[in-house]
């Protein structure tokens, strides 16, 4: 019954964001009383943090487990697209492979990474330390680049992601069905390399060849 709350929360949450839904229409579309919310949940927003914080940790451990993974492949040498896409790839080959309901989830990320008021602070809760972890390796990839380089990049990154993520369609118009922006395996083809050639650039310097 958990799951079920928490499927249909995060369709609903995902499509009309946290003041668009009630406990009433998860209840409906659970197909529940809407005293059996009030039992479990003590208001709407305890249920979204619950619905945000059941993936999030999959997403922050796979991807803390990955870096750890690469940082060892590489042997004390990390490259910037390397570290981006033990970050980047791992990420979204789970929007990739885990059907609509990671769907969902990715699209409800894109709000709270884009509402201040109370995003900021679950995006801090839930994934500075495998931010931090990415931070570390692109420091010792791009030993020259200044600090405030490394974050503005990581920002850029985030950017980047939290809008293929929210799957507008806006893509989609433009490119006139050339790129469908529900398609993440064009973009983990793309994103990481994408990247690395940005925070190259602004730090000044070539990378490394591979070995």
């Amino acid at each position: 019954m958990m799951e079920q709350i928490l499927d249909a929360a995060e369709e609903l949450f995902s499509r009309h964001g946290l003041h668009g839904v009630t406990l009433k229409d998860v209840a409906k579309r659970v197909g529940v009383h809407h005293t059996l919310m009030n039992y479990y949940f003590a208001d709407k927003k305890t249920l979204f943090d619950a619905v945000f914080a059941r993936r999030a940790v999959v997403t922050s451990e796979r991807r803390m487990q990955a870096l750890d993974d690469y940082e060892a492949a590489c042997a004390g040498a990390p490259t910037v697209e390397g570290a981006l896409r033990a970050f980047l790839d791992t990420d979204l080959d789970l929007y990739i492979q885990g059907g609509e309901g990671w769907k969902n989830y990715a699209a409800l990320g894109a709000q709270v990474a884009n509402t201040p008021e109370w995003g900021a602070a679950l995006m801090d809760q839930h994934f500075d330390p495998v931010v931090l972890r990415l931070i570390d390796l692109l420091k010792r990839a791009l030993p020259q680049c200044s600090e405030a380089d490394i974050f503005w990049g990581y920002h850029f990154v985030t950017g980047a992601l939290m809008l293929t993520l929210a799957r507008t369609g806006r893509i989609d118009k433009l490119s006139r069905g050339a790129c469908q922006s529900d398609d993440f395996a064009a973009v983990k083809a793309r994103m990481a390399a994408f990247m690395a050639a940005g925070f190259l650039s602004v730090c000044g310097r070539e990378e490394p060849e591979k070995t």
